[in-house]
């Protein structure tokens, strides 16, 4: 047992979630303090189809990122990390990065893509609002699929109930 999680795409759902069943796997001294993650930093699945970016954050347990992953260390405080994994998720930037993958079997995507990047960049509150409403977003999707089988569940039921009676 260890006291480090070594990251890999696997730990995260589709939406780039953390899950939350996360196995410590190596020991700290083994590990070189600049590679430990940092609240705030934006990892970014580059390796396979399922290109993602996630936010790694104070909560999490101590990790390092697998070489999937390319890790974005903002320097300055007009990007929120929050702002730069949502810009990477939406849906124009990822048919843009997938457009320029390298590879037949796994797709790869280099450094060079992302650096080339243009990302606007608003003010913080406007940041702020995009990563709230798109916060929003999800957890109305959420709200749908529950709801979807919840309403599968009942005409199932009342089927069921026909049937029987």
């Amino acid at each position: 047992m260890g006291e480090v999680v070594y990251l890999q795409s696997k730990h995260f759902d589709d939406q780039g979630n953390l899950l939350s069943s996360l196995h410590t796997d190596l020991l700290i001294e083994d590990i070189s303090q600049k590679h430990l993650l940092l609240p705030g930093d934006v990892l970014f699945a580059a390796k396979g189809t399922k290109n993602f970016a996630a936010v790694y954050e104070k909560h999490n347990p101590p990790a390092v990122a697998s070489t999937s992953f390319f890790v974005i260390r903002l320097h300055s405080s007009e990007v929120l990390p929050e702002y730069l994994s949502w810009f990477l998720n939406n849906s124009n930037t990822q048919i843009a990065i997938k457009a320029q993958a390298m590879g037949t079997s796994i797709p790869s995507i280099s450094k060079s893509v992302l650096e080339q990047l243009e990302i606007p960049i608003p003010s913080i509150e406007k940041q702020k609002s995009v990563v709230s409403i798109s916060k929003l977003l999800l957890q109305e999707k959420a709200i749908q699929v529950k709801l979807e089988t919840l309403r599968d569940k009942k005409i199932q039921h009342q089927i069921i109930n026909a049937i029987t009676q």
